[in-house]
């Protein structure tokens, strides 16, 4: 009975001793792996993180003259910047409020550099000094339609490949949550973006027909927000979802084939234009210029033999 004890002990004490050697080496292995990724990560962290914090710095400023930017609201309407942060998505978590401040601190700093560049005498500066506080006031508004009008036309772009795989997951039995939830990890941008909030905000209880009302405010793609009512209208007759996706998938692709064809058709008379108006004159111009350089050289030459 002692021996068994005196073993036991002395197994015991071997497996504590293992355990330690154990984790000595996994907490260096981890150190190893800390510095390798920290050494190729720390370049790229520096860089964002300087840049992130000008961003920050401009972004905490422009809370300042969010209640001037809100009185001149030219082209920006609180009602129109808002319905655009949604379409873009919000990026760098803009609201109404700091966008409307955004514009302001961007023409102060317009006029600014116009007041330097034309001090210092840069070339142009007295017209820098009228033009670069338009250029500021503006350049967000531009920047924000312009970042929604991308996001929109990416959505666009994606949707019948997305509608085709729910389509195929709904006739494999999954329910249409399901569908949203594992088909949208498939996808990057906006599809994944807007039904991963579509099945967050569904697990909160809201209303399916709620949140398709969202996805149609939140969106402005004709045949996105065709798909969605379908979905309301499908949802109260009992038609079958996988059905209306394969039919609205079809019919979506047929638009963009048309709507390649209607712009294939429009550049043809824009290329006559500029073959009649540009290409043809400068073509002219080439061949009447070198004609009459080789007249007048024949003329001259002609001349100096005619004297000796």
């Amino acid at each position: 009975m002692i021996y068994i004890l005196v073993l036991g002990i002395i197994l015991f004490g071997i497996g504590l001793n293992a355990l330690y050697l154990y984790t000595q080496r996994k907490s260096s292995v981890k150190e190893r792996l800390n510095k390798l990724n920290f050494k190729s990560e720390s370049k790229t962290t520096r860089k964002r993180s300087m840049l992130g914090k000008i961003i920050s710095k401009v972004l905490v400023n422009a809370d300042n003259f969010s209640d001037i930017g809100e009185r001149f609201n030219f082209y920006s309407e609180s009602d129109d910047v808002e319905k655009w942060l949604i379409q873009a998505n919000h990026p760098l978590e803009l609201t109404v409020k700091r966008f409307q401040g955004l514009k302001i601190l961007m023409m102060l700093i317009g006029l600014f550099s116009g007041i330097i560049a034309f001090i210092i005498g840069f070339p142009l500066g007295q017209y820098l000094f009228i033009i670069l506080p338009f250029v500021g006031f503006f350049q967000p508004i531009f920047w924000v339609k312009k970042k929604a009008q991308l996001r929109q036309e990416e959505l666009g772009y994606a949707l019948p490949d997305f509608l085709d795989m729910v389509s195929v997951t709904l006739k494999a039995g999954a329910s249409l949550d399901q569908a949203f939830k594992e088909i949208s990890t498939y996808f990057d941008g906006p599809i994944k973006e807007e039904f991963a909030r579509f099945n967050q905000r569904s697990q909160l209880g809201i209303s399916r027909e709620e949140l398709y009302k969202e996805l149609i405010e939140r969106t402005d793609v004709p045949e996105f927000q065709t798909v969605i009512k379908s979905l309301i209208r499908g949802a109260h007759l009992g038609v079958p979802v996988a059905t209306t996706f394969e039919i609205q998938s079809a019919e979506i692709r047929k638009l963009r084939k048309e709507k390649v064809k209607e712009l294939a058709a429009k550049a043809s008379p824009k290329v006559t234009m500029v073959t009649t108006f540009v290409v043809m004159p400068t073509a002219f111009i080439l061949i009447g210029g070198l004609m009459l350089l080789n007249i007048i050289y024949k003329i001259g030459g002609s001349g100096v033999q005619g004297i000796f």
